[in-house]
């Protein structure tokens, strides 16, 4: 096995960029700092004047679902990290610092390549510790009327993910993911998020989408695509569902090695799967790289 398998790594130079938040509408600015081993991931907030200005991103920490994943203690917000949180794992980071002068992660371009971008010029940097996989032992199944996700036991991590939409741009698409060391940054990184024109004026009056354009989400009108640019792969729409996915499933706070069945998922029933792993004790063990 290759060594990045083995041990925790973080970021070797601190990095930072601007966006717009997608559902605030606020300007942010974002950092990532590296951090010692067994951190995680954490998300500080740098314009909150709090003692406790800061929470991990873990799946016991998601607030709420509506439209993104959203972290939440008694002193912070922190809301859209799943794209980041996709890139991360995708990069194979396991601790870092990422500070925030406001609410949200920001949105870029609606996808994770900005984020994997930053990581690069950031440079990776091996730990002497451990790397820990969350391995599935059973097989675990979440479900919410049609959706539904089935995780079972896997030597590898792998997706096999079905969407269906009404609309004729969407349609119904499947996708097939195995995760290896370049597999997200060369089928998920660039898949970007999507909305529908009808549904814009209910999430604003909600006060979500205050920042959504089409710079940063691929805007379909019934059964129209409204980018000039078009779409960036024939199947955009379940790649970035896969996007989301992973980016969710790692507040598990580690990689997960399993098999994932998955039906119109979202980011509630991504929380359910693991709230539902970690609720059986015979459901999971933590490993190292050695014992895959």
């Amino acid at each position: 096995m290759l060594k990045h398998l083995y041990a925790q790594s973080t970021i070797i130079n601190p990095i930072s960029c601007y966006g717009i938040g997608v559902h605030s509408g606020q300007n942010i600015q974002l950092t990532l700092k590296p951090t010692k081993p067994n951190t995680g991931i954490i998300f500080v907030r740098t314009d909150v004047q709090s003692e406790i200005n800061y929470i991990a991103a873990s799946y016991l920490n998601v607030a709420d679902t509506a439209m993104s994943t959203n972290l939440q203690n008694q002193h912070i917000r922190v809301s859209t990290i799943e794209h980041l949180m996709a890139a991360l794992w995708g990069c194979g980071i396991d601790n870092v610092i990422v500070e925030l002068d406001g609410p949200e992660v920001p949105i870029m371009d609606g996808s994770s390549k900005a984020f994997v971008f930053m990581i690069e010029c950031a440079g990776k940097k091996l730990q002497n510790v451990a790397k820990k996989y969350l391995k599935i032992l059973k097989e675990i199944r979440v479900s919410d009327q049609n959706r539904e996700i089935i995780a079972s036991k896997s030597k590898t991590m792998h997706i096999n993910l079905t969407i269906e939409f009404d609309s004729k741009v969407i349609g119904k698409q499947n996708l097939l993911f195995s995760q290896t060391i370049n597999s997200f940054k060369e089928n998920l990184a660039n898949a970007r998020t999507f909305g529908f024109l009808n549904e814009l004026d209910y999430l604003k009056d909600r006060g979500l989408a205050q920042g959504a354009s089409l710079d940063n989400a691929i805007g379909i009108d019934r059964d129209t695509i409204l980018n000039h640019d078009g779409l960036r792969y024939e199947d955009e729409f379940v790649r970035h569902k896969a996007l989301d996915m992973v980016g969710d499933l790692y507040t598990s706070t580690a990689n997960i090695v399993a098999s994932f069945n998955a039906l119109k998922t979202g980011h509630q029933l991504n929380n359910e799967l693991l709230h539902k792993i970690f609720s059986d004790s015979q459901a999971y063990t933590w490993v190292g790289a050695k014992d895959l």
